[in-house]
């Protein structure tokens, strides 16, 4: 086989750059001095870099530019799934089509050219690929690479328990089985928990070299002006909430000092519910303001023995998106009451003070015993109003976190002066997302009403007698 020229990688992403008549940011250029100087060097390092940012565009291209020069190395991507793999294969196969410098790279067979491995043109003939894809929970045993390149291998489903976790790390040790003497390693990817994987100080890859390209610099400037100006990145702020932007944008692990929901964002009202029809419409208002939609969740309980208290929320919303939790109630079974009876009958009660045409009922645990149950119990009332079978599959501090945060931070939750005399503000003045258990029953209840899908108050809704107007068809 022919001896190519050398260029540097630096060149190599240009020339590629400039033929999809894109840019060659700083941030990609230092990403590619950070690269080439591992392979010469190090052979192994972390790249993290704010999301979006081009890495496993610039990571592709180093894969291609190693092969050009070195067309017998063994490439393994490994990715939290192996879909995830799949895809950097897909776009190294793009670059050897496509770029200038790799026009007979391209192997003879089309067998050596598959969707999640490919060949080079190469003297070797070993039974490995130059490139294969492979997911986290892939069978590597027999495996050989000279290079692994583990793709954002932390994400939610992999790191938001402790035993995710520790499971990760282990699955990633086994690497060392497969990588060969004087192979080089990458991590890239961004924290997404308090106990992230890419924490160079201490842990699994302690005293790694590391570039960190976060999205804005020391000075509050943007590393990337182009596609995210300052105030761009404010509006993004706004809509993912800090906790998420500090993450993927800053590249700041989740620090549970940071996660705690600030109650002085809470705005109160005292306007209670005021229903009218008319002309065959109806209306429900929240002083002058129009209700467009309502959420309502159910998390039942027993509350024996100090255990989880049962709690029931609604949370209406305007036009304007802004939203309103209008009641709590906590399910207080009396003594020699049947529970389950007495609670539904509660619940049926809650319904109708608040004209509500859904309820979300939580049906983990005891939940999935009383869906029938609160059928009858409406039949009964006669009130048209469906129950939505709900199981919970999220952590629970996640959920209450992703629920509050956006709507706190942007002013858009309001609550009725009546919830004060429940425990709610307690509850979330003393969040902590990352203790083991804390008292988040009321908050775990008002979650489950924000993230909900909203039930749409129609205006023209002209419906059976024994369904309230405004409530619309269900």
């Amino acid at each position: 086989m022919m001896k190519v020229k050398s260029i540097r990688l630096i060149e190599f992403a240009w020339i590629w750059m400039n033929l999809m008549h894109l840019q060659l940011p700083r941030h990609h250029r230092a990403m590619c001095h950070f690269l080439e100087d591992l392979w010469h060097h190090d052979k192994k390092g972390l790249l993290m870099s704010f999301r979006a940012s081009g890495k496993s565009t610039l990571v592709g291209l180093f894969c291609v530019w190693l092969l050009r020069y070195h067309p017998d190395l063994r490439i393994l991507i490994v990715a939290a799934d192996h879909t995830l793999a799949k895809k950097m294969v897909q776009h190294i196969k793009r670059i050897i089509m496509q770029h200038p410098l790799c026009q007979n790279m391209k192997p003879d067979k089309p067998d050596e050219w598959a969707s999640d491995c490919l060949s080079v043109r190469r003297l070797s003939t070993g039974r490995d690929p130059s490139v294969l894809a492979r997911g986290l929970g892939s069978n590597l045993t027999g495996c050989r690479a000279d290079v692994i390149i583990c793709d954002d291998v932390e994400v939610p489903k992999t790191c938001d328990t402790g035993p995710k976790r520790q499971e990760l790390r282990h699955k990633l040790g086994e690497l060392d089985y497969v990588l060969t003497p004087n192979g080089m390693i990458l991590y890239i990817g961004t924290p997404h928990t308090q106990e992230t994987l890419y924490d160079t100080t201490d842990g699994f890859l302690k005293d790694w070299p590391v570039l960190k390209i976060p999205v804005l610099n020391k000075n509050g400037e943007s590393n990337w002006p182009e596609k995210y100006p300052v105030s761009k990145l404010d509006e993004m702020k706004k809509h993912t909430g800090l906790i998420k932007f500090q993450s993927q944008m800053m590249l700041k692990a989740i620090q549970a000092s940071e996660a705690h929901l600030d109650v002085r964002r809470l705005l109160y009202y005292d306007d209670e519910l005021s229903y009218h029809e008319a002309n065959d419409s109806a209306t429900l208002k929240i002083g002058n303001i129009q209700m467009a939609s309502v959420s309502c969740w159910w998390d039942p309980a027993f509350g024996a023995n100090g255990g989880d208290n049962s709690v029931i929320a609604c949370v209406f919303t305007d036009t304007n998106g802004h939203y309103y939790l209008h009641r709590i109630k906590y399910l207080k079974v009396p003594p020699q009451a049947e529970a389950a009876g007495f609670q539904c009958r509660e619940v049926v009660k809650f319904i109708k003070e608040n004209h509500l045409p859904a309820i979300h009922l939580e049906t983990n645990g005891i939940g999935k015993f009383l869906p029938a149950l609160l059928r009858q119990e409406l039949n009964k009332a006669k009130l048209a109003c469906s129950v939505i079978e709900e199981i919970s599959r999220r952590h629970k501090q996640d959920r209450i976190l992703s629920a509050f945060e956006v709507p706190l931070m942007n002013g858009a939750l309001s609550i009725h002066t009546s919830i004060k005399q429940t425990s709610f503000v307690d509850e979330l003045q003393d969040f902590n997302p990352f203790a083991p258990k804390g008292h988040d029953d009321a908050l775990d209840a008002v979650a489950g009403c924000l993230l909900a899908e909203p039930v749409r108050l129609k205006r023209n809704a002209f419906v059976h007698l024994s369904r309230e107007k405004w409530r619309g068809s269900f």
